[in-house]
């Protein structure tokens, strides 16, 4: 291929040699040096050119560059003694590798005395400086740049910087002296190479200016050379610590974290670097401040620039115990960065405690290795080792400092997420624990719940609960808490348990609200500066009755629930929003509608549906999508939670808690439900209990008769006695549990009381308490409603005499 120069390429002679010792390039200056044209040498062995007698043949190059006196054959026959410039040019844009060769041809090379350009080279400073023409061939330099360069001024005048540096590096230095020539501006151009006389690359700032005559033009340009490693150094570590910052700590995950660290030290400081942690476990829950060996260290997260990380002895999640002599537990011990290496011969008693590590660190090749602690907020958390195998250097003290800032960064954040994770668990054991274990299983319906806490944001304040009524109604609650942490979920457990207690005494939804958005009020007043609305959570609650069918739901800010009727389509519906808990003052509306049997009822939280993108619509467009397949009238409602999870949560989790609970209406027949209206007249309190006799025994319970028959008794008799009409009782039974109802028109409240020796009353509702499973009241819109509900057992009730009076059995 045929290079192309801006320049007069003839006043150099050049030739490239291939990596198999032929010529691949030979320039019109070789030409003219020994009188062989290029069709005549191309494709030839160099070798051949070489003069057989008279000079010694040069040894074979090494290294990147090659200068030396060699005698070569002229196409007359005579010998040339030459010196040559040698640069090894490695492969690239797929062309093979080769030697360059350069040579100054005799009487090219500019005159050295008395010329304007060469007065440039008067300036006798440290400063590494060289003069070019205007053709940019080397007129001067000093002795400073010879030194840089490692050749003497005499061997390189007449050749252009590429010729003579021969990298990659070069060519730009070359386009910035071209860019002022051409335009007769100084410039600046920054670059990181290693000279021909330096051991190893340096950052270098070359300040290139033009030369003018007296009469103003540019007759050439001036290069200074200034080795600014050490700031360059100082740019490289600050980004690196930048950089840091921003790569460490994206999670609030511990091993995570430890891994981002590691990445972050390869290969910018290290060649191989393990991340070992204290278990917090082993000192009581929190790391201590200093540790005392043997240190056991569980590995978090290592690295390495070989594929495979072939130095690790242990993977990451394996523990091991680090005695005195090692520098995990020399750095841990000492409170403060260690280092080690091969060169201060300091590195082999930290290799004689761990014969397999011995073996390994050997076989790779490590010389020297750095331990330094990591510790955060006067707490030890664990230690990280850095080595090196492949950069040739050890560390440094700059290294020291640099890898301790990046630790010290890192340590912060593992601690956070430390923290973070301890905080997250304790909450999620306490919200769990809040939680219901499992449901109670109704005659009213089906029901299952999925919780999911946050993947990031932590543990929040999500609740559900399924509340078995009496009349064997249920209530159904969903609630959200604002915020997340520990705090919210107390928060949520307050206010479960306050539902749980509205609901035990049958406050309607709406008034039930009313009651909670008061205790919000209250618990912001307690935990804030007093104002309302410190403390917010939203609620929707619901009851529906299997008799009647009919469900009443309010809802306080939370998402109205998904309803889907058998064999239709799913539907939101169209509640009253009512204010989130905790405003204060505001009312609340409840709405009622009936409900076939098998209707599926989805109360959820809103981070299940706005976990896609954020977008409420779309997630509520998933969940109708998931509840209104075909076979959703036939699946679980444990195949359906899953199906909705599946199909609305993110493969990465949700960004907020999500609370799920599927309910499946069941009716009860007409078939299990009796209802008689009762005289206000006590001496029939007689014939009501023989018509509940002959209703038990139709349902086939008769062994539940002695004590319904004891129950509606007292009932019956305290509502004729001290309620007001009409009086109504209602049986209701399933496979379990028998429920017998009085109700009237009264609004007073029954209330247990203890009757003294000789008081010939006061013991009905103690009767009714001993003989019932649980027994309450409720009031009604048109009054109240007393019930009791019997355990249906296989074998028959049998009571002791002295514990039923017979006055009491005859209901007089």
């Amino acid at each position: 291929m045929t290079r192309v120069y801006p320049f007069d390429d003839a006043a150099t002679a050049r030739a490239v040699i291939g990596d198999d010792g032929t010529l691949t390039e030979w320039n019109e200056g070789a030409r003219r040096l020994l009188g062989h044209s290029a069709d005549a040498v191309l494709g030839r062995p160099a070798a051949e050119l070489l003069a057989g007698v008279g000079v010694p043949a040069p040894a074979p190059p090494t290294g990147s560059r090659w200068d030396g006196t060699v005698g070569l054959r002229h196409l007359d026959g005579r010998t040339v003694s030459v010196w040559l410039l040698a640069h090894r040019r490695p492969p690239h844009d797929e062309q093979p590798g080769g030697w360059v060769v350069v040579t100054p041809l005799p009487g090219a090379e500019p005159p050295a005395g008395h010329d304007p350009l060469a007065e440039a080279a008067l300036l006798q400073s440290p400063c590494a400086i060289a003069v070019y023409d205007d053709r940019l061939r080397l007129r001067r330099m000093n002795e400073a740049m010879a030194t840089v360069v490692g050749l003497p001024e005499k061997r390189v005048r007449g050749l252009r910087l590429p010729e003579i540096g021969g990298k990659p590096q070069s060519d730009e230095l070359e386009q910035g002296m071209l860019q002022a020539l051409a335009s007769g501006r100084p410039l600046d151009v920054q670059t990181f190479l290693r000279t021909g006389g330096e051991d190893r690359a340096h950052a270098w700032l070359a300040r290139i200016v033009p030369v003018r005559d007296p009469a103003g033009r540019v007759r050439g340009v001036c290069m200074s050379a200034h080795d600014v490693t050490d700031s360059h150094r100082a740019r490289q570590r600050l980004q690196l610590v930048n950089e840091a910052s921003v790569r460490i700590g994206t999670t609030l995950d511990v091993t995570r974290t430890a891994q981002e660290l590691a990445d972050m030290c390869v290969p910018a400081l290290a060649d191989f670097v393990t991340i070992d942690l204290l278990d917090p476990q082993e000192y009581g829950g929190e790391p201590p401040a200093r540790v005392t060996p043997p240190v056991r260290l569980r590995r978090a997260a290592h690295q390495s620039v070989l594929r495979g990380v072939p130095e690790a002895v242990i993977e990451p999640g394996q523990a091991e115990e680090y005695p005195a002599s090692s520098p995990q537990s020399d750095a841990l011990t000492a409170g403060r960065t260690i280092t080690a290496s091969v060169a201060a011969g300091d590195i082999d008693r930290w290799l004689d405690w761990h014969g397999t590590r011995a073996e390994r660190v050997r076989e790779v090749g490590i010389h020297s290795s750095m331990a330094v602690p990591i510790q955060a907020r006067g707490l030890t958390l664990g230690v990280a080792l850095l080595t090196r195998h492949r950069r040739p250097d050890s560390f440094t003290a700059d290294d020291v400092l640099l890898a301790e800032e990046i630790t010290a960064r890192a340590a912060v954040c593992i601690d956070n997420a430390r923290r973070y994770s301890r905080e997250r668990e304790t909450a999620l054991a306490l919200q769990r624990s809040l939680l219901p274990r499992s449901l109670p299983r109704t005659a009213a319906l089906e029901a299952s719940s999925r919780y999911l806490p946050a993947a990031r944001a932590g543990v929040g304040g999500d609740w559900f609960d399924v509340i078995p009524l009496s009349g064997m109604r249920v209530a159904m609650v969903v609630g959200d808490v604002v915020g997340h942490g520990i705090q919210a979920s107390a928060t949520m457990g307050r206010l479960r348990t306050a539902v749980r207690t509205l609901a035990d005494i049958d406050l309607a939804p709406d008034e039930l609200l009313t009651h909670l958005d008061d205790l919000v009020v209250r618990l912001s007043e307690e935990s804030g500066d007093g104002s309302p609305g410190e403390v917010g959570a939203t609620c929707l609650y619901a009851v529906y009755d299997p008799v009647s069918r009919r469900c009443t739901l309010a809802r306080a800010g939370h998402p109205p629930p998904v309803l889907r009727r058998p064999g239709g389509r799913p539907q939101l519906l169209d509640l009253p929003a009512g204010p989130p808990l905790g405003l204060g003052g505001l009312p609340f509306e409840s709405a009622e509608l009936e409900l076939p049997e098998g209707t599926v009822l989805a109360l959820y939280t809103d981070g299940l549906v706005q976990c896609r993108d954020g977008d409420g619509d779309a997630g509520r467009e998933l969940l109708y999508r998931t509840l209104g397949r075909d076979s959703a009238d036939t699946d679980s409602l444990d195949t359906t939670c899953d199906r909705v999870l599946q199909a609305l949560l993110p493969s990465g989790g949700a960004a907020d808690d999500v609370a799920l609970l599927l309910a499946r209406t069941q009716g009860l027949p007409a078939a299990q439900v009796a209802t008689w209206d009762v005289p206000a007249d006590p001496a029939l309190v007689a014939p009501v209990r023989k018509q509940v006799v002959e209703q038990l025994d139709t349902w086939s319970l008769s062994e539940a008769s002695f004590t319904a028959e004891l129950v509606v008794s007292e009932l019956v008799t305290n509502a004729i006695r001290y309620g007001s009409h009409p009086i109504r009782l209602r049986l209701i039974h399933d496979a379990t549990t028998l429920i017998c109802e009085v109700s009237d028109t009264s609004h007073t409240a029954p209330h247990l009381r203890r009757a003294k020796i000789f008081d010939e009353g006061g013991r009905g509702l103690l009767l009714v308490a001993q003989l019932t499973q649980r027994w309450g009241s409720r009031h009604t819109s048109e009054g109240k409603t007393i019930w009791a509900e019997l355990p249906l057992f296989e074998e028959d009730e049998q009571l002791p005499d002295e514990q039923v009076p017979d006055e009491q059995a005859s209901g007089e």
